[in-house]
């Protein structure tokens, strides 16, 4: 009797496990950085790791949320900081970026710049950088000097 019982329980336990396992189909959602412009712009691909964190904190960045916002003001600077360097960013009342003035020092420089600069330079060390780059909302391609 004890059997019984046991496999009555599995058999009802088995059959409500199976309808609780049924696929739910959700619509399919997008999600993209509202500054995905800036972020495809600077195309920080081949920059230091410290840079593309800062980037994308700047990409990122709620100004809505944050509390310098106001409705009363049209644009809004905002400077984001690491040891190796700062980024100015200028937002307007939506919180997208028009412009930004960026400038890290003694950062990784990409393989490209480095292989460059042994080729040109033999025998010769890199003891600091200056890696600058400037965005304007609507240009395709930033400007970038090392």
């Amino acid at each position: 009797m004890k059997k019984l019982w046991s496999w009555m329980i599995i058999a009802i336990v088995g059959c409500m496990t199976t309808t609780w396992a049924q696929d739910i189909e959700l619509s399919e959602v997008v999600v993209s950085a509202v500054n995905y412009k800036y972020l495809q712009s600077i195309g920080s691909e081949d920059a230091a790791i410290p840079v593309k964190l800062l980037e994308e904190k700047v990409a990122h960045y709620d100004l809505k949320g944050s509390e310098l916002y106001s409705d009363e003001y049209d644009t809004y600077t905002v400077s984001f900081y690491i040891p190796q360097g700062t980024i100015v960013a200028v937002y307007d009342k939506d919180g997208n970026i028009i412009k930004t003035i960026e400038r890290f020092k003694n950062i990784n420089l990409p393989k490209e710049v480095n292989q460059a600069l042994y080729k040109r330079f033999p025998g010769w060390t890199v003891k600091g950088d200056v890696y600058r780059v400037s965005y304007r909302q609507g240009q395709e391609v930033s400007k970038k000097i090392y």
